[in-house]
């Protein structure tokens, strides 16, 4: 392909936990490179998505979820979530359009858009809003911000996608494309299967279970005949909480590991052991040199 004709650029996707930032780029990747979750602050690292539309390769850049964070661990995920600006070409500042008083909320976010990067609005969750709701929701946010163009989508039911695609191919910079044309991400296969673990930790037990657990993959063994062998560690910060997720005699860690494992073969196409242990390590989420771990740029 001629370089001259291609274009490429970062487009870094911010919003407040739960707006549906990961969803979105999963339906722009077409794949799922992000973990969903409906628990709040499920995304804590920096993730690349890759998608190609006709000649243009846009990078979407996932991030953790804005909010006003009180404890080392959520410092550290909105720094990250910042800093994901600085190689940004293009913004894309999504909104759960169904919350209530969301403009108020999002002023968090607001304050902060930089004025030299085109930001652009996306509306999500809009197919159970009604229309005029829906105007007078724009009209707010585009009288706080100068957005360089408004969206109104559905992630999960794919409506309005293919426009905010289409969009972003249109403005990104000419460029040689920066990776694969079939690479989706780059998130390393280790953190990546941490990350989905993690997920089904979360779908299994979020009622039971702070959100504050980790999920670290201490090993990875690839055989001869294409299997590979992976060895996890979730740690917790108590005891009672090792039981929660270890379940009666195994049960709950069992059932985890086999939806975990399921996935990963589907994602890898290849055959996948996979052996999860559960230990307490107290206060882990304040050790920063767990962040590191975590795919999380370090605080201080």
């Amino acid at each position: 392909m001629n370089e001259d004709s291609t274009k490429c650029g970062f487009v870094t996707v911010l919003g407040l936990p739960n707006a549906g930032k990961s969803t979105l780029i999963n339906t722009l990747v077409g794949s799922k490179i992000s973990i969903v979750s409906n628990k709040v602050q499920t995304t804590r690292i920096r993730i690349l998505g890759i998608v190609i539309n006709n000649k243009t390769q846009i990078v979407l850049v996932d991030t953790p979820g804005i909010f006003a964070p009180k404890k080392m661990l959520e410092k550290a995920m909105v720094k990250t979530a910042w800093n994901a600006l600085g190689d940004a070409d293009t913004i894309i500042h999504i909104v759960d359009a169904s919350e209530r008083n969301v403009l108020n909320k999002n002023e968090i976010i607001i304050e902060k858009l930089p004025e030299d990067m085109p930001c652009v609005l996306v509306f999500n969750k809009t197919d159970v809003v009604k229309k005029s709701d829906l105007l007078a929701l724009a009209q707010g946010f585009n009288d706080r911000n100068d957005y360089a163009a408004t969206f109104m989508v559905s992630s999960l039911k794919n409506h309005g996608i293919d426009d905010v695609c289409d969009y972003l191919a249109d403005i990104l910079p000419t460029s040689p494309w920066l990776f694969e044309k079939d690479q989706i991400t780059d998130i390393p296969m280790r953190l990546m299967a941490a990350e989905i673990t993690r997920e089904k930790i979360f779908k299994q037990l979020h009622q039971e279970l702070p959100y504050e657990i980790m999920v670290n993959t201490e090993s990875w063994e690839e055989f001869d005949n294409g299997s590979v062998k992976i060895s996890q560690v979730v740690y917790v910060q108590k005891e009672s909480q090792k039981g929660i997720v270890v379940g009666k005699g195994g049960k709950r860690i069992k059932q985890i590991g086999e939806q975990a494992r399921k996935e990963l073969e589907e994602l890898f196409r290849q055959r996948i052991h996979l052996k999860i242990f559960v230990k307490v390590q107290e206060n882990w989420a304040e050790r920063t040199e767990n962040y590191t771990l975590m795919g999380l740029d370090s605080y201080s």
